[in-house]
């Protein structure tokens, strides 16, 4: 038996045929995506009419590869990226353009909406998170006073995830992993916040989706597209969510205390909990998960950015790259990086920038500058480590994820730096294989079957035993010192508007 778990991310569609008989991925395929050029500064959209196409390019190119039995396929998972809301009006058109990570153009009404209701100590206590300046909810008031033709056009609002669910089966829903992502819905309680909602607008709750389980299928895959697609009308579609909970999910983090971290385009922390994860000081991120729990997420998209600034400077490949890393000492003989060249969460600096410190005449050559990127994102992520074990997470392991988990040098710079083995999962399509385990699971229960996410989990993912890298307590010391100076610097610089 066979399922498709996609993948809508900011760069491109991602989709992969699970095999759950031979746990091996069968086919894979992407398409990319571009973004709408000529916007004012500040704004990072994308048609989603484009994610239409990419989503039945990439199932049509899975399901035409070699050992692909279409009458196998059983049911289809779509993961999304964190941030996206599209709006419909009452002809299921598109309204308007869809805003992703990385818009800044709605930080005024998120700071808005932050303020009616005490600042992040009362959003704390009213949905048990603080949003920051890309929610769902900021950009509901924005559309409200910036574009109000369009939001009166609006009829229905729905994530990425949720929409491409909507054209596969014409049933509009969502579950508490997407609806957690924004900035609307009551995390401890699972339901959309009325008081958010009201102060937006009290129609804006007719625009919303209900919410559903994660665990049962949204509905039936539409019967003209399982005929353009050669498949079975009975082919389920599942609840979906957002990519974060799918690849904890890939990462087989559904146990209370365990904790997965993601290095691909975002470099992502994410620890699971039996109950809501909630951070006083309001910079881990509550979350609902994907398969009944909760989770606490620092995401940071540095991860990535701050080493292709690099490499992009001097021309390197990444293979070059690390042969740079590995060629300096750990600690880069005293030089820091602070690799803040977009916005961070966490530290949450909504308006950083990249700080080099510790300069001398023998550490300011390119290696040590390689050493310098590599070790400042790892501390970064360590950083966000140390939130979630102040709040009780302590991992016999770590399970590692994303194109990142390749790399010998990454995977030993993390192991070092947390203080903790770190263990790759095999898989690594992440957040696609999460959504069809999780179509998987929904597929088996609807068919009364018991297959649990746990139980999955233990079936599917295994850790690369041969690409496990223990700690060194040496340079475990030495990363704790550099983390410390890396944060004075930001609790310096920050405050007195330097960072």
């Amino acid at each position: 038996m066979q399922f498709i778990g996609i993948e809508i991310g900011v760069n491109g569609t991602h989709a992969v045929v699970l095999d759950l008989d031979s746990a091996e991925i069968r086919s894979e395929a992407f398409v990319s995506h571009a973004w709408i050029e000529g916007l004012p500064s500040g704004y990072c959209e994308q048609e989603p009419a484009r994610w239409i196409e990419a989503t039945d390019k990439v199932v049509r190119d899975c399901l035409n590869q070699p050992g692909i039995n279409k009458k196998q396929i059983a049911a289809i998972g779509i993961a999304g990226p964190q941030r996206g809301l599209v709006a419909l009006d009452e002809q299921n058109r598109i309204v308007r353009p869809t805003k992703l990570a990385g818009d800044l153009s709605i930080k005024k009404q998120a700071e808005e909406i932050s303020r009616a209701f005490g600042g992040s100590p009362g959003m704390l206590e009213l949905i048990g998170q603080s949003p920051g300046i890309d929610s769902a909810a900021a950009e509901c008031l924005w559309l409200k006073q910036h574009e109000p033709y369009h939001y009166k056009r609006t009829a229905a609002l729905l994530s990425v995830q949720d929409f491409i669910a909507y054209w596969l089966t014409g049933e509009r829903a969502t579950e508490p992993g997407s609806a957690s992502t924004t900035g609307l819905f009551d995390i401890r309680l699972r339901k959309w916040s009325s008081e958010i909602i009201d102060y937006i607008d009290p129609e804006l709750s007719d625009l919303l989706p209900p919410i559903g389980a994660s665990d049962q299928p949204r509905g039936l895959l539409r019967g003209s597209l399982a005929s353009e697609w050669g498949l079975s009308e009975l082919v389920q579609i599942g609840a979906g969510s957002s990519a974060a909970m799918l690849s904890t999910l890939a990462a087989g983090c559904v146990q209370d205390g365990t904790v997965a971290v993601e290095l691909g385009s975002t470099g992502r922390v994410i620890g699971v909990g039996a109950n809501p994860v909630i951070d006083l000081r309001d910079e881990i991120i509550p979350l609902c998960s994907a398969t009944g729990s909760w989770l606490g997420l620092a995401s940071s998209p540095n991860t990535s950015l701050a080493p292709e600034v690099l490499k992009r400077h001097y021309g390197w490949n990444t293979a070059e790259y690390e042969k740079m890393v590995s060629s300096v000492t750990p600690g880069a003989d005293q030089l820091l990086l602070l690799p803040y060249f977009a916005p961070e969460t966490v530290p949450r600096l909504l308006d950083g920038c990249g700080v080099l410190h510790g300069i001398t005449p023998a550490n300011f050559t390119p290696a040590h500058l390689a050493r310098a990127t590599a070790e400042g994102v790892v501390l970064g992520l360590s950083y966000a480590m140390s939130r979630l074990r102040d709040m009780g997470f302590d991992p016999a392991e770590i399970r590692l994820l994303g194109s990142g988990a390749d790399s010998p040098v990454m995977r030993q710079l993390l192991a070092d730096a947390l203080g903790t083995t770190v263990v790759p999962v095999s898989s690594k399509q992440g957040a696609a294989v999460g959504a069809a385990m999780q179509a998987a699971v929904a597929f088996f229960q609807n068919c009364g079957e018991s297959l649990g996410f746990e139980e999955i989990c233990s079936y599917l993912v295994a850790g690369n035993l041969s690409g496990r890298c223990e700690p060194s307590s040496e340079n475990h010391e030495l990363y704790l010192d550099l983390m410390a100076r890396q944060q004075y610097l930001v609790d310096t610089l920050h405050p007195a508007g330097f960072l």
